[in-house]
């Protein structure tokens, strides 16, 4: 017998005990759904962020204050927390920083803002960030409209704004080009619009096209107070030249934080990539965990097809009996038993991954990210199915087998 007629066997089986085929389809089902489902969202959420730092580019870094052991005991003794970089410091390093790049200096002033223009307002969730001239450039940003803020705009702190698109539509029914010379109200504070911001869509539940760049000196002079943190972020021009730049920010960093010789940093240098690979490093355990959680209930839907197909060899002995009496061996009734237990297992396999890719997605619509269909985890969602069916059939299609013929014939169904 052809595997073809193997399989077209199989689905006959299956539509003639439909009720018990569809109770261990789903059972596999449910499995394959929870290992393709979180392994998808993991995925996803790992693509968001990549694009997130992909707009910074891979030849820059930043610097924070603190470091992994500060804020904690090292041998025993409490260590102090580190002090925050205060604006002199970030002055003094953007000034002194000398390596072929840029630096800019920015300031997360608020993220709860309400941005209003006449009658319409935006929800109080609008994050404002005070920025100098180069920061659009540092990360990526590019205008759709209007200008970036000139250095006299910066040194002078003029009440201007640039705005994301999404601020645009809310607004200014999605005009950008009416949007430019438009005072809007932050904080009910006056801003003059003069750039708008190309779209970037949202990731992770966080939309790069909902928020509002004002000129450091008027985030510093509204915003700051005295333990206020101001961020630092240099782009290299070239992205092999990355460590070097890093190596010469330490050293004058230790200069600008004044630190003695033999005094331990207190403050680490980020690197976008290093930071997105220790969290692909972190989400492994997330992954080693959807795998575990998958193949339990893939053990219990084993057990239970592994049942069935037992059940099954004992309702079709005389099947088996007229078989071998028409001349099929042992190796024909085996592939017979052992087809239908993987065509049982493929379907359910197939279900279990379409509604995985579903929830999946619709995990990472809520958080912000985009579509994504795992190939790897489609392949793997079958490989696992092929092995369970394999595993659970062998035994039931090998008592098949084994039936003796005349015994069979004799049998009452």
């Amino acid at each position: 017998m052809s595997t073809l007629e193997n399989i077209r066997l199989a689905l006959r089986n299956v539509r003639a005990n439909l009720l018990r085929s569809i109770l261990t389809l789903l059972i596999i089902a449910f499995g394959i759904m929870a290992l393709v489902g979180i392994l998808t969202a993991i995925d996803s959420a790992i693509f968001a962020l990549n694009d997130n730092f992909s707009t910074v580019g891979a030849n820059s870094f930043s610097i924070k204050p603190g470091t992994d052991d500060l804020g904690g005991r090292r041998r025993g003794m409490a260590v102090r927390s580190a002090d925050p970089i205060t604006f002199r410091e970030a002055r003094d390093f953007k000034k002194r920083f000398d390596f072929p790049g840029r630096v800019t200096i920015h300031l997360s002033a608020t993220g709860n803002a309400v941005v209003a223009f006449k009658e319409n307002e935006t929800n109080p969730n609008i994050p404002v960030t005070g920025i100098d001239e180069v920061y659009l450039d540092v990360f990526g940003y590019d205008l759709d409209k209007g200008r970036n803020f000139s250095s006299a705009e910066i040194q002078y702190g003029q009440a201007r704004a640039i705005v994301g698109m999404e601020l645009v539509k809310t607004l200014f029914k999605g005009n950008a080009e009416g949007a430019i010379g438009k005072s809007v109200s932050i904080g009910n504070v006056p801003y003059t619009i003069i750039g708008v911001l190309k779209s970037r869509g949202s990731s992770m539940n966080q939309s790069s096209d909902k928020q509002v760049f004002i000129p450091l000196p008027i985030a510093r002079q509204r915003y700051a107070r005295d333990n206020t943190n101001y961020q630092i972020t240099v782009a290299v021009n070239d992205a092999e030249s990355l460590d070097a730049a890093s190596g010469d920010a330490i050293g004058l960093m230790r200069q600008v934080r004044k630190l003695r010789i033999g005094e331990d940093n207190d403050f680490s240098i980020v690197k976008s990539d290093s930071l997105l690979s220790l969290i692909r490093d972190n989400t492994a355990n997330l992954r080693f965990a959807a795998i575990a959680i998958g193949l339990m209930t893939l053990l219990g839907a084993a057990i239970g097809l592994m049942n069935i197909m037992l059940v099954s060899v004992t309702e079709r002995i005389r099947e088996v009996g007229i078989c071998k009496a028409v001349g099929a061996n042992k190796r024909a009734i085996m592939m017979q038993f052992l087809t239908e237990a993987l065509v049982i297992c493929q379907l359910g396999g197939i279900v279990g991954i379409l509604l995985g890719i579903l929830i999946g997605n619709v995990v990472t619509w809520i958080m912000g990210g985009s579509f994504l269909i795992p190939w790897d985890w489609v392949i793997m969602g079958f490989t696992v199915c092929f092995l369970v069916g394999l595993v659970s059939g062998i035994y039931p299609a090998m008592k098949a087998a084994r039936l003796d013929p005349i015994e069979s014939l004799r049998h009452e169904g």
